[in-house]
């Protein structure tokens, strides 16, 4: 008798939810088999600190490790070998971009500044300074597989070093 009540009971809600389907199932988000991801974005511009003037010919590179020289002296690897790195141009603009997943979502990334390019254009100390991609600009659909861009815009001031 109990297992007839249950099997008419198993069938009552088996036709009722082939009869309805499960549209109120999306009230959740739906889930992903895999990370969603965007680009980020960093742009700006090296200029000199004290005039104020752009700088051509500086590397401006991130590296997935960060690297303290004052601390820890030379990285162990090859300073040309940058994560990824771009040259300013004679506005001392930069601008690159990465893809994937959420490597940089809420994270601070290190940006290396360099003189590489000896006296040409000057020489200057390099510097290390941090982008937080918490204060990124998002242009696209959150909540999309594909979440856009997220960009962070920095200018970075170099100190110009006196050649005796």
């Amino acid at each position: 008798m109990k297992k007839l009540f249950i099997k008419k009971i198993n069938w009552v809600l088996a036709g009722i939810m082939g009869l309805f389907g499960f549209t109120g199932c999306d009230i959740f988000e739906r889930a992903l088999y895999a990370a969603p991801y965007a680009d980020y974005s960093i742009k700006g511009a090296v200029v000199n600190e004290v005039t104020g003037k752009p700088i051509k010919g500086i590397r401006v590179s991130y590296s997935p490790v960060e690297w303290d020289i004052d601390l820890f002296g030379q990285p162990p690897w090859d300073q040309n070998e940058r994560y990824d790195y771009v040259i300013t141009n004679e506005n001392g603009a930069f601008s690159f971009t990465t893809s994937g997943g959420y490597g940089f979502r809420n994270s601070i990334v290190p940006i290396y500044a360099e003189d590489i390019d000896g006296e040409e254009n000057g020489l200057f100390q390099p510097r290390k300074i941090e982008v937080d991609f918490n204060e990124a600009v998002q242009t696209g659909n959150p909540g999309d597989w594909y979440e856009g861009e997220f960009t962070v815009t920095k200018t970075i001031q170099l100190v110009e070093v006196e050649v005796e």
